[in-house]
Order: structure tokens, then C-alpha cells, then sequence
């Protein structure tokens, strides 16, 4: 039977919440990644070297049998360079989100004034800090994070040094703009791998595809699939995946989030194996995060198996994308 296997999966882009929610879907991740950024949105945001302590703390204790590192984050206000030396150590990136964009964002930029984040980002990029951003306006639903556009570059340009990594890009747009500025990398979903607008609300909607940023036009999931089937060294694998209990998806005001964790690895392997491209998935889910984010992972072997593996109906009071469906591939064994 045919096999894979992937060297210290890494997922760039992953929200754990707190609590209860936390407990339940932590281990989810830490048996088949060896590390994840894990994003700072919590209520209250994590905004202190305090902060980020007790979470990461929660953390571990939700995943005592598994090794999983969780690359911490802050939540991005205009701190000065001494706060930032402070807890330089204790983090990986920090994390910044336009005000109101997204799940728990309310406290996020509310004006992309250079002038008023110089004193944060010169900071950060001497400290050698990651910034890593929600890249969305608060224009037209399919056009917001094409809008966006002009901010990287705008502070692409003005902060040279400073790595910055467009989270979750669904766009051609966002794919173009890669290799124009050095300084600028990007992480892929599997679900904007695989989703269109149309798979969303093309006929009845379906909430467990919605998640923001929106899925978008079929040219942008050419662009995505172009970029990260190859591999290409600037973009990694960040799921984005965000679990939120059923009811609040089942629901009119549907919460924007997508819940992959679990099956991340297996989904990739269906796609990179459709478009005769598995060489290339150890360095989308591993190798070019080590690189860009200069981190080394603990050795965690994962082995899949072309085996139909049946999605479940709900992890804990969560519903997964493509729940109660047949994936092709299964995950054989962890070491």
C-alpha cells in the first residue's frame, strides 16, 4: 500500500483558544504536527510577556503525552523597543490585525499610519521580530484582501528589514506580490487549496466552508495551487484552522472559521498527490517554514497511508470540514 512520509510537520498559522476548547482540540494538533505559530486573539488578546507565559503554560498542559512546541505570538499594539527586548525570547512572531476584521479583532489596527507604527516596527525588524498580518480592508467582501495589497507594499518599502508574512493569502493578487519585495512571505490554508466562493455559497450554504478571509474566484485558486504545489520558497503551510462550537456555525450569524487540524496533513496529500506533486509537500508543511522563520523543530516522523480514512461527524462540540466524508489517505503511525 502506497506511503508518505512527512518530517516534522509544522503548521504556521493555527488557532488553539483557551479553556475547555483548548483542552479539547490542542492534542488534535500536537500528535500530528511538531509545532505550530499559534495566533495571540484570545478575550483578552495576549498583549504582555505575562500573557504570553500563562498561555503558552495552558498550552503544554492540554498536550502532556504529545511533543508540540507552540510558537508564541503577541497581539499587535505600538510597543516600544524596551518591552520588546523584554520578550523577544518568549516569542515568535506577533501578530497584527485590522480592527474588527476578523474573529476577536476588535483591539486591531484601526489606521495604517506608518509614522505612529515606526517606533514598533523599526523595533521589531532590529530585533529581528516577524510581523505577521491579516491582510484585509474593510471594503467589498471579494475584494478586501486585494485592497490590501498597497499596505504590504506600503510597509514592505518603508520597513525593509522587517519579515513580514501575509497570512492566509486567497488571491492572485497576493501571489504576484511575492516575489516583488524580499521581505514578504505568505502562508496557504488547505482549504483555500481547495475551496471556491462557489463551494461556499454556490447552492445552499455551507457554513463549515466559511471562514475569513472568504474563499474567492477560481483564477485565485489557480494562483494559490501554482505557488504552493511548487513549493515555492516563500509560502509554508498555515492552516488557519479555527475551531468554534457547532452551534455558533449552525447558526445565522455563522462564526467565520474553519476547522482542518486534524486532517490537514491527509487533505494535502490527496492535493499534492492529484497534481502529481507529494515531493514537494515536505517543504510546504516543513522545510520552508524552518527556513524563513530560522526555527528547529524536534524530529517527529509522520507516515501516511493511501487508505480511506472516514472524516468524523464532530471532534468533541466541533464539526471538521468534510465531516462524515471519505479522505484517501489516513496517518499510519506518529514517532
Amino acid at each position: 500500500m502506497k506511503t508518505h512520509t512527512l518530517l516534522m510537520p509544522l503548521d504556521m498559522h493555527l488557532h488553539l483558544r483557551d479553556g475547555v476548547m483548548l483542552e479539547n482540540i490542542a492534542p488534535l494538533s500536537a500528535y500530528s504536527f511538531s509545532g505550530a505559530i499559534v495566533m495571540p486573539n484570545l478575550v483578552p488578546p495576549v498583549t504582555s510577556l505575562e500573557d504570553v507565559q500563562a498561555y503558552k503554560k495552558r498550552i503544554m498542559a492540554a498536550v502532556p503525552n504529545d511533543y508540540f512546541e507552540p510558537y508564541m505570538t503577541l497581539f499587535y499594539k505600538n510597543y516600544d523597543k524596551k518591552f520588546l527586548e523584554s520578550v523577544v525570547d518568549e516569542i515568535t512572531a506577533i501578530k497584527l490585525y485590522p480592527a474588527g476584521i476578523t474573529t476577536n479583532s476588535d483591539g486591531g489596527v484601526s489606521s495604517f499610519d506608518i509614522e505612529q507604527m515606526r517606533e514598533t516596527l523599526e523595533a521589531m525588524s532590529e530585533l529581528e521580530i516577524p510581523l505577521c498580518v491579516h491582510g484585509e480592508t474593510d471594503g467589498f467582501v471579494m475584494d478586501r484582501e486585494a485592497e490590501f495589497m498597497s499596505i504590504y507594499e506600503l510597509l514592505a518599502q518603508n520597513f525593509p528589514k522587517l519579515k513580514i508574512i501575509m497570512e492566509h493569502i486567497t488571491t492572485k493578487e497576493a501571489v504576484a506580490i511575492l516575489d516583488k519585495y524580499e521581505n514578504l512571505y505568505a502562508t496557504i490554508t488547505v482549504h483555500h487549496l481547495l475551496l471556491t466562493l462557489d463551494d461556499v455559497i454556490g447552492g445552499m450554504m455551507m457554513p463549515h466552508h466559511f471562514c475569513k478571509p472568504i474563499a474567492k474566484r477560481p483564477e485565485d485558486l489557480d494562483a494559490l495551487l501554482s505557488v504552493a504545489l511548487e513549493a515555492h520558497p516563500k509560502v509554508m503551510f498555515g492552516s488557519d484552522s479555527a475551531p468554534h462550537p457547532q452551534h455558533k456555525k449552525e447558526a445565522s450569524g455563522c462564526a467565520a472559521g474553519i476547522f482542518t487540524a486534524p486532517i490537514a496533513l491527509q487533505i494535502l496529500c490527496e492535493i499534492f498527490e492529484q497534481y502529481d506533486k507529494l515531493e514537494n509537500l515536505q517543504a510546504f508543511v516543513s522545510d520552508n517554514a524552518q527556513n524563513i522563520y530560522g526555527i528547529c523543530p524536534e524530529f517527529k516522523e509522520v507516515t501516511l497511508v493511501k487508505e480511506e480514512f472516514i472524516v468524523p461527524e464532530k471532534y468533541a462540540n466541533v464539526v471538521p470540514i468534510y465531516a462524515q466524508n471519505a479522505l484517501a489517505w489516513s496517518i499510519e503511525s506518529v514517532e
